[in-house]
């Protein structure tokens, strides 16, 4: 098989995503993003990278980093939470609960996860954080106590209330009402839990119940069972995003990040060449996504080839674009939160579509784009369709390869290396 003419790997964290191929620096991507972020490091804790720095963010399967990392694309997002860790401040009211600070290691590994503990009345046993109207997605790091086993729950009150109960034993969701829940395991028995209520009410709830699933669970507490809390969020989205710290007293916000302008006009060939791409989206969210080789400065509007995920449910789509007429924008089913290897080949005799390691389509007799001199996470012509989403990798050919080499480009090596791809536990 040719070598690539360019090659984004993720291997380093910096103003760039650097490519492995060209070696001049030519491929490097321009990153941008105002403020720090967090992500997965290698030995799977929460840490926060720098100012504009890219993120190599790590799987975790189980709770264990498996494999290699990606780069992480994330829209803008605000934590309209003001204490996202300091749950003993009096910006927390607590119902027959009360909170022991520092007790225990957290995600980020230092001791800075709290106690949530039950009171000793019969009552519900609540904390809570009045006055935030926001419809979105609320999450937050919990871990069974060392104690009794109890349950936790997400809850929005007013108007049609909604809940989610979370088993910290075994990883599982027990119920929801009027929402969608997911949980997702770290190491060390910690679990990102969230919840998207249908309603915007005011009152953000975590609460802990001996067993009960119910709306509002009253018991007779012991003053020493509860589970450990760290970095709640409260976000306008209908996803969770990696957790943004909010620690003095005011909402944060981490800024959109974009990476563009990788390559040149003697990088990409006009007349044939292939785009590969093994990405994931962040969620199934009804926006255009888009990775793009688009024309000059002067002709973005006409020239393109790209690969995108759509505002359609769980669909891929490979298009051109030719001096502004459509060549072929062809969708295909696909889940798309999972780690997928893509590949759209161009050439004036055949266009061809690949995913997974199987042909799903082909186009012939179609005109070529022309002057395409960019490679870019985004749709160059203004429209909003910048991707967001997780990238394993990023390969260009500048010559149109066989079926058999498109075959293997985009097939899992092993069975485990694809369920290693797609966040498989293999049993």
């Amino acid at each position: 098989m040719a070598k690539p003419k360019l090659a984004l790997i993720p291997s380093a964290q910096g103003d760039k995503f650097y490519s492995v191929l060209p070696s001049s620096g030519v491929g490097d991507f321009d990153f941008t993003r105002s403020g720090g972020a967090t992500r997965i490091n290698s030995q799977g804790l929460i840490e926060t990278v720098a100012d504009g720095v890219s993120r190599l963010n790590y799987p975790l399967i189980d709770g264990k980093v498996v494999g290699c990392p990606s780069h992480l694309l994330e829209p803008q997002r605000t934590n309209l939470i003001q204490y996202s860790e300091d749950f003993s401040n009096s910006y927390w009211t607590k119902a027959d609960t009360l909170i022991t600070s520092n007790s225990v290691i957290s995600p980020d590994g230092t001791l800075n996860a709290d106690k949530l503990t039950e009171g000793n009345s019969i009552s519900t046993k609540l904390m809570f954080k009045s006055g935030i109207s926001t419809l979105g997605t609320i999450s937050v790091f919990a871990k069974k106590g060392d104690d009794n086993n109890r349950l936790f729950q997400i809850r929005r009150d007013g108007g049609s209330n909604s809940w989610s109960w979370f088993n910290l034993e075994d990883g599982i969701i027990l119920s929801e009402e009027n929402g969608v829940s997911t949980i997702d395991k770290l190491g060390n028995g910690w679990y990102r839990c969230s919840f998207t209520p249908t309603n915007s009410n005011g009152t953000i709830v975590f609460g802990i119940s001996n067993g009960g699933t119910g709306r509002s669970v009253s018991y007779q507490g012991d003053e020493t069972s509860g589970v450990y809390i760290f970095g709640a969020q409260l976000e306008q989205g209908s996803f969770q995003t990696s957790y943004i710290p909010s620690l003095i007293g005011s909402q944060t916000t981490r800024s959109a990040e974009t990476a563009t302008n990788s390559g040149d006009a003697s990088t990409f060939n006009d007349s044939e060449g292939v785009l590969m791409a093994e990405i994931s989206a962040l969620a199934d969210d009804g926006t255009f996504r888009t990775i793009a080789i688009n024309g000059t400065a002067t002709n973005v509007n006409t020239n393109r080839v790209q690969i995108y995920f759509r505002d359609t449910a769980d669909i891929i789509t490979f298009g051109m674009e030719s001096e502004n007429s459509a060549q072929f924008f062809l969708q295909f089913p696909l889940d798309v939160k999972s780690n997928n290897k893509l590949a759209l080949k161009y050439s004036a005799n055949s266009c061809s579509f690949w995913i997974n390691g199987i042909k799903v389509g082909e186009e012939t007799n179609k005109v070529m784009p022309t002057a395409l001199s960019r490679l870019d996470f985004v749709r160059q012509d203004g429209d909003d369709e910048f991707f967001y989403g997780n990238t394993k990798q990023i390969q260009y050919y500048d010559s149109a390869l066989t079926d058999s080499e498109l075959e293997t480009l985009t097939s899992w090596v092993s069975f485990s290396d694809m369920a290693e791809g797609q966040l498989y536990t293999i049993e």
